[in-house]
């Protein structure tokens, strides 16, 4: 039996003796309201008659007396009285054709009131009998400041499942106005679970001013859901349905070429971001940094994007030779594979931390580089070649060590193991298989040696037994998901797909789908932000830049594979937001104010464009961490994927990914394979003067520009289709 709290050992009680205020029939679900003195619940009963009780509204040590009810075909309102203050409960069904259930609560209060305590909102209800008894399976919830979502299973009785989904961006007000956070507030034990008000305890709520207190979505489903593979395939449907109904913010707009000229600027000019090193320049992991040794990865997260951008530009980028003539000197022949610190200063490690040790190696530490390197190989780069044809041989003999189940750390030259679980009973780094997979295909690509290919399947198996615990990373994570969507269309094993699917909804349940408006979160976009790990209190620009990357990779890939439209949907939405958000980790975008003063490493310089490593959406200020040089690429990283050159005389851009892109005469064509139903945004922008006129169209129909002067011309297209620019 569960053990419960006063607020609901009685509710099951309270309202089988209450009177139905009003029934509503939607679909084959039946919604049923009571009004039961401290609590509005609405009933939901399913087909096969399992309920469970929503509490839209709560009178603290009040009663509600129902001043008013208003019931038409498209929504309910119900108007509440108590002597603390009044509430307003509108209730919707937004979809025609799926089970959604929407209701919003604004409170306004008589008096300042501090809230010391609310009780959670859901709770399963039993035909006879006690809900003590009843048993259930949480699937995913809200971790930290991620989306305000409760996926579960009601077993006991066999009830059905549904999906949860509460509106956090609506509650910015009530945050903004007692100094609270909407962190943490979807959850619960079972069987109270749901949403919890957050409590105060800086400031009152202010009377006569009505605030939304809840605004909760959800949706319904008949079956319980158990396989992995079937509870992903749901989360990512029904977290797109959710996504259609919400009110999406509006985009604002960076011109990404500028942010790369100024980066390119900041970089070369600015001493704090470089060490020297016998003749050689390395970039510093963070600003002004000096103390710790060059890293590897550090040098080609920067130089892979930047290699896209020279190549886009058509302009020679010196800090890529700079970067180029250093690889080499991280290569160890006591390992034989480079390493992650630079061989000949590992003396400068100050074993502060576990892998600021000489030879301990953090797992995704080492295929990380080794990633990008094959990118240059396929680039034609011989340097990046050699290297990681050369370091091959020990990665695969330590993933054959490990049976393709990395720790955390471990020893490079004994491969004993340092630190083998992040937390107890968690496991390894999990998602490592994923991005070992994603460089065997690399090499596989590279040498057309089946070896290789036969690697990637045997590590990719590995995930199967991880079930919806699969991201350690956020990154690699993405980079697992492109490699088993690539599998998948080598072998035709749908095994591969399913992973990759179970990789997506790790990626998705890790984000922040609201909009944070209060605290120094007002200070910029955060809307559809991704954490980098499953408990990262911050969202960081590396791991964002990585994720952007691989799922718009992962779209093209895809085009000739018949996937969930969710997917579609999904990605093209998270790149559509990245574009315009990720912008904000360049303190000068940035108020000053919400800056830390104490930063972990290195210093902050506010008017650099180099990026910070951290950004708090609340109270909290940003770059704690530091400002992250790796980081650097995020504008050389945009720029190719979301901006098309037209001679000297245009830029087209579009803020979903470009599946596929061509040039003839005097058109250009892009196929995009979003959502038909969502808009994306197209910007034909003139860098010269020109009275060249340009068409657009697409499938045909011509497109009308909603804004048009002399250098920019504006318009909103539809996700998926055909459009091309003729001038």
């Amino acid at each position: 039996m569960n053990t419960i709290t006063p607020w609901s050992a009685t509710a099951h009680a309270d309202i089988e003796n209450s009177e139905i205020l009003l029934e509503r029939k939607v679909l084959a679900y039946t919604y049923q309201f009571y009004n039961t003195g401290d609590s509005l619940w609405i009933v939901a009963v399913l087909p096969g008659s399992g309920q469970i009780a929503f509490r839209a509204a709560f009178a603290m040590n009040s009663c509600f007396e129902v001043s008013n009810l208003f019931d038409d075909q498209d929504s309910v309102i119900i108007l509440l009285n108590s002597r603390l203050g009044n509430y307003e409960v509108r209730v919707d069904f937004p979809d025609t054709v799926t089970p959604v259930l929407h209701y919003t609560t604004s409170f306004t209060a008589n008096v300042p009131l501090m809230m010391p305590f609310w009780p959670r909102d859901i709770i399963p209800l039993t035909q006879n009998g006690n809900i003590a008894n009843t048993a259930g399976k949480i699937h995913m919830e809200q971790f930290g400041s991620r989306s305000g979502l409760l996926f579960a299973s009601i077993t006991k009785p066999q009830t059905g499942s549904f999906f949860y989904f509460q509106n956090l961006t609506s509650l910015s007000d009530y945050c903004e106005s007692t100094k609270t956070e909407s962190k943490n507030t979807v959850g619960g034990n079972w069987p109270e679970i749901g949403f919890q008000l957050p409590i105060t305890d800086k400031l009152p709520l202010p009377p006569d001013r009505a605030f939304i207190i809840s605004d909760a979505y959800i949706i319904f489903h008949a079956e319980i859901f158990e396989e992995a593979a079937t509870i992903c395939e749901y989360f990512l449907n029904n977290l797109v349905k959710i996504y259609k109904v919400l009110h999406q913010p509006i985009i604002e707009y960076n011109h990404w070429p500028d942010i790369a000229q100024k980066v390119i600027a900041d970089l070369t000019q600015n001493k704090g971001a470089w060490t020297q090193k016998d003749g050689l320049s390395y970039l510093n992991a963070y600003l002004c940094d000096y103390e710790t040794p060059p890293e590897s990865m550090v040098q080609l997260a920067v130089l892979a994007p930047l290699k896209e951008y020279e190549k886009w530009s058509g302009e020679k980028q010196p800090v890529c030779e700079d970067l180029i003539k250093g690889l080499s000197a991280f290569y160890d022949k006591k390992i034989n594979c480079i390493n992650r610190w630079l061989p000949s200063m590992t003396d400068k490690l100050d074993e502060s931390e576990e892998q600021k040790k000489e030879m301990v190696m953090d797992s995704w530490y080492l295929h990380h580089p080794l990633m990008n390197l094959a990118r240059l190989a396929l680039q034609g780069d011989k340097t990046a070649e050699k290297l990681v044809l050369d370091s091959i041989e020990y990665v695969i003999k330590t993933a054959h060590h490990f049976n393709y189940e990395w720790p955390v750390f471990y020893n490079m030259e004994t491969l004993e193991v340092i630190k083998k679980e992040t937390a107890p009973g968690a496991g390894g780094e999990r998602d490592v298989p994923g991005a070992y997979a994603h460089l065997m295909l690399l090499l596989f690509k590279i040498t057309k040696e089946k070896c290789y290919l036969n690697e990637a399947e045997k590590a990719a198996k590995k995930l199967e037994d991880l079930g919806l615990n699969i991201l350690y990373q956020a990154n690699n994570t993405a980079f697992a998901a492109g490699a088993l969507l690539e599998l998948f269309k080598i072998t035709n094993k749908k095994l591969y797909l399913d992973l990759s699917y179970v990789c997506l909804a790790g990626l998705f349940k890790n984000i922040q789908l609201y909009d944070c408006r209060y605290g120094f979160g007002k200070n910029y976009t955060n809307f559809f932000s991704i954490f980098p790990l499953n408990d990262a209190p911050y969202t960081a620009a590396y791991e964002e830049l990585e994720v952007y990357a691989a799922l718009s990779e992962y779209l093209i890939q895809a085009r000739d594979v018949a996937i969930l439209p969710a997917v579609k949907t999904l990605i093209a939405e998270f790149v559509k937001y990245a574009i315009g958000r990720i912008a904000f980790y360049y303190p000068p975008l940035l108020p000053k104010e919400m800056l830390s003063e104490q930063v972990k490493t290195g210093e902050i310089q506010a008017d650099l464009w180099v990026p910070l490593e951290d950004l708090y959406n609340g109270w909290e200020k940003s770059g704690q961490v530091g400002q992250e040089v790796y980081g650097a690429g995020m504008a050389f990283g945009v720029v190719p994927r979301q901006y098309i050159k037209i001679g000297g005389e245009f830029l087209l851009f579009v803020d979903y990914p470009i599946i596929h892109q061509s040039k003839r005469g005097n058109t250009v064509t892009i196929k995009l394979d979003g959502d038909k139903d969502l808009n994306c945004n197209l910007k034909i922008i003139k860098i010269k003067n020109s009275s060249i006129k340009m068409e657009v169209f697409q499938d045909k129909q011509t497109q009308k520009p909603f804004t048009a002067d002399a250098n920019i011309h504006e318009y909103k297209i539809s996700g998926r289709g055909t459009i091309k620019i003729q001038w």
